[in-house]
């Protein structure tokens, strides 16, 4: 017998079973099941019970409903938006979603996924189990494209959460490829083009393109890496603003495609379209140039069902995806969560992340409509 205890009965409950030999899960528990044992959807995602009613006792519990909803406020409290590392850590800072830890003897960083969700350079929700979703998504691209750039990892991950990486300098630029006119942000490609512009990061576009049409091309368009991105050229990037140089950069535009291309064939083969991504490297102490951050998440990529796609484009409906892009439209249609910062100067030879960081900003909708439980636990669905 399997039983599935609500919070308010857990104490007392669950040893007492336990001790009897029954199989007992809590509300909001993650365990690992297999073998003959009934499936139980513990988050309520989408119903918290897989396995026949005459399989499972519950103790507490009210209707599927009620279960659900109290299974989902359950899982929001296990979100994990900041951690504390013991004090031989020195925590250098805490980005949009990581908290970066130096190791006590200083050789090696230690990256921390939270489950804080960012987009519009804001954070919006929490979502539950993101972090651990993030880092061993990351963690498996980075092992499978080794033959391609040399990454940051350095050892194996001692938390899903976790990833130990080599100290490096990061190129304050974002590399990003994109396959398809599409995107929801002040920064995208398809926002660029229905405001009228065909050219972008110094690529020059045709007439007559829709929304989420096939680019003619892999294109790489590089952002500058800041609390606001702003999409730049080629030249802009190793010329102008001196972000990098000429040979380092034609070194990562020529990775940065190269994965893009890996990726997008390795997600065919399952079924997925990678539709755009964003990769991060930078240089060891030694001069080498490695991918770090993440790679091919759903945080960091677009992902379209790829048997759905071509129908749907035709009725102009927007693919089936399974990133962060829902969360972007919800937003979009109940606000303009986006930033309107004045444009930096266009010469800069010494641009940092920090100096980035000097450059005054608002938002155009200073505060936001608070996510729905329900958005994030569809979220959660998607990333899992």
């Amino acid at each position: 017998m399997v039983f599935v205890v609500a919070p308010e009965e857990e104490s007392g409950v669950k040893e007492l079973l336990a001790a009897q030999g029954e199989t007992v899960y809590c509300i909001g528990e993650v365990q690992s099941r297999s073998g003959d044992e009934p499936q139980v959807e513990i988050l309520g995602l989408d119903t918290w019970a897989s396995a026949p009613s005459a399989a499972v006792n519950t103790i507490g519990l009210r209707s599927p409903a009620d279960e659900s909803k109290i299974a989902e406020q359950h899982s929001a409290k296990l979100c994990m938006t900041g951690c504390a590392l013991p004090e031989t850590a020195n925590k250098l800072y805490s980005g949009k979603v990581r908290d970066v830890y130096e190791t006590a003897d200083g050789s090696k960083l230690c990256l921390v996924a939270t489950d804080r969700q960012s987009a519009f350079d804001r954070i919006l929700a929490a979502v539950p189990f993101k972090g651990q979703v993030l880092n061993q998504v990351s963690e498996w691209w980075f092992k499978e494209s080794a033959h391609i750039v040399p990454n940051h990892l350095s050892g194996d991950s001692p938390d899903p959460s976790v990833v130990l990486a080599k100290k490096c300098t990061p190129f304050a630029v974002e590399f990003v490829c994109r396959g398809y006119m599409t995107g929801s942000t002040d920064t995208s490609i398809w926002t660029h083009y229905k405001n009228g512009s065909r050219t972008y990061c110094g690529h020059v576009l045709p007439d007559g393109m829709q929304k989420n049409e096939k680019l003619h091309a892999n294109l790489l368009t590089p952002t500058t890496k800041g609390e606001h991105d702003r999409p730049v050229s080629a030249e802009e990037v190793y010329s102008e603003l001196g972000l990098m140089s000429k040979a380092d950069w034609d070194y990562v535009a020529e990775k940065s495609l190269a994965l893009f291309e890996f990726g997008q064939k390795t997600a065919a083969k399952r079924g997925l379209i990678l539709v755009d991504t964003k990769y991060e490297f930078g240089k060891t102490e030694d001069g080498t140039i490695v991918l770090i951050d993440e790679v091919h998440t759903p945080d960091s990529s677009r992902f379209w069902i790829a048997d759905s796609y071509a129908e749907r484009f035709a009725a102009g409906k927007q693919p089936q995806n399974i990133d962060k892009e829902f969360l972007r439209l919800w937003y979009r249609d109940r606000c303009d969560p986006c930033a309107t910062p004045p444009l930096p100067p266009r010469r800069c030879p010494q641009w940092s992340l920090v100096a980035d960081r000097t450059f005054s900003r608002s938002y155009k909708d200073e505060k936001l409509p608070e996510a729905p439980m329900e958005l994030v636990a569809e979220l959660s669905r998607r990333y899992a």
